[in-house]
């Protein structure tokens, strides 16, 4: 990898680069491919229900952060097992606050799909 890439190229190994982050989540994380089945589900039912433009974009949205959320504990947690695999309080306390940040994820997504149900059922 050349640190000198600059402009169409940069862009170009970046989304390749990417590309290659999505694979291994979907590869070697059940939560990412488990959570990623139910977000297509929802986008399709998002995209068919009848609800306005803004609370469609939140229902995709809030789903889509779950992936986000999700690929960046995997993150954390691949770096913290690569650099070892005895236990440590800060190892433990990083990977913990991950998850936690997935579950408040998963907990907003929810509260968002409720309210937007609702109001829309009401």
């Amino acid at each position: 990898m050349a640190n000198n890439v600059t402009g169409f190229q940069r862009i170009i190994n970046a989304a390749g680069y990417s590309w290659q982050g999505l694979r291994a989540a979907w590869q070697h994380e059940a939560a990412f491919r488990q959570e990623a089945m139910a977000a297509i589900v929802a986008i399709i039912v998002a995209c068919w229900l009848d609800v306005d433009a803004i609370s469609r974009v939140l229902m995709i949205g809030s789903v889509v952060l779950v992936i986000i959320v999700e690929i960046l504990n995997s993150a954390i947690e691949a770096v913290v097992d690569r650099i070892g695999q005895e236990r440590h309080p800060l190892a433990g306390r990083a990977k913990d606050m991950g998850s936690a940040a997935v579950l408040l994820t998963i907990i907003l997504a929810i509260f968002v799909w409720i309210a937007v149900l609702w109001s829309h059922l009401r």
